[in-house]
């Protein structure tokens, strides 16, 4: 049954979450993680996630105190399951006797039976029928953008609302690391926008040559650097979107850790696909164009509309749309 009182119940305690996803959907779960720690501030929350989310647990610290390594799930297409390790996974989490665990992993179809291999003493979570013994389960919300959806689970366990806001700190170490990589050398803060032309998954992307179209374009009045962005994996397409442009861009794909591009970005604007980076520019309050072809807009657009431009655009015939917008943008301070 669902109680206001029911995580107050639970403070002071051992707690587990589990969400093994990526940047962007982890980023989506940050308000929830601020009300869970509100609620419960005096708990020693770990988080079970993909291997990545280390640097994740690093820098929202304030939220969560501990990092646990998932090992893979054959329902979850995120990682390659090592089920190898998975026995030895389940033992080590039995062995942990968790007060609380918490299921932030989608609709608790497959991911509750996770969860409750954890052996906590108490669950908390999304799911469709009853919860067994001592175990609070909301339903799964049908529509709402993610981080409202998560949200709604935080504040249904008991938790205080503490702001549908997306955070993305920037720490000392980023702002190092992109000085020295020398990217930035001569880039004034609002004399570049930033292209993201890639997503993790290629059927997403706009074309490489709308995004080339685009950036020259808004180089030309105001006169503005383009600065190209991805990740290692990335770094063809970039290549590509470069090759494609009148005028050169700074092509920094490739060499910076997520939270030194961030850094990068917080100092322009920003074109990219529907992917992490749309919520990084939320997190970072940064004015965006975002351009979706595949997924629900209404659930992964981020919540502010005015400052993040969000086009549906699966054929890539929207350029001129998004150039508007992109100029729109331009002009707000």
């Amino acid at each position: 049954m669902t109680t206001s009182s029911w995580l107050a119940r639970h403070d002071n305690a051992s707690v587990v979450i589990f969400r093994a996803l990526q940047l962007g959907d982890m980023l989506c779960a940050v308000p929830a993680l601020r009300a869970l720690r509100a609620a419960m501030p005096r708990s020693r929350i770990s988080l079970v996630g993909l291997p990545w989310a280390d640097q994740f647990v690093r820098r929202f610290s304030a939220y969560v105190d501990e990092f646990i390594a998932f090992p893979g799930h054959e329902a979850f297409p995120e990682q390659p399951a090592r089920l190898d390790q998975l026995h030895d996974f389940y033992a080590g989490m039995r062995a942990r006797r968790f007060d609380l665990a918490l299921q932030m992993h989608g609709n608790g179809q497959y991911s509750n039976a996770v969860v409750r291999a954890f052996g906590a003493r108490a669950m908390g979570g999304f799911g469709a029928a009853p919860g067994r013994g001592d175990e609070c389960l909301i339903p799964f919300p049908d529509t709402g953008a993610e981080p409202l959806r998560l949200l709604e689970l935080a504040t249904g366990l008991g938790a205080p609302a503490c702001g549908p806001q997306l955070e993305f700190p920037i720490t000392a170490a980023d702002e190092r690391e992109l000085e020295a990589s020398g990217v930035a050398r001569g880039l004034a803060p609002g004399s570049y926008v930033c292209i993201h032309p890639g997503a993790r998954c290629a059927d997403k992307c706009w074309p490489a040559e709308k995004f080339a179209a685009v950036a020259d374009q808004l180089a030309i009045r105001p006169r503005l650097t383009t600065v190209l962005t991805g990740s290692p994996a990335e770094v063809p397409l970039t290549a590509a979107v470069a090759r494609l442009m009148r005028r050169a861009p700074v092509d920094a794909a490739g060499p910076l850790s997520i939270g030194a591009m961030a850094a990068l970005m917080s100092r322009a604007r920003l074109i990219c696909n529907d992917t992490g980076v749309s919520h990084l520019a939320a997190g970072l309050r940064l004015r965006s164009v975002v351009i979706f072809s595949k997924a629900d807009i209404r659930r992964w657009a981020p919540l502010d509309q005015q400052l993040h431009r969000c086009l549906w655009d699966p054929f890539g015939e929207q350029a001129k749309t998004v150039l508007d917008q992109a100029r729109a943008l331009l002009m707000l301070r």
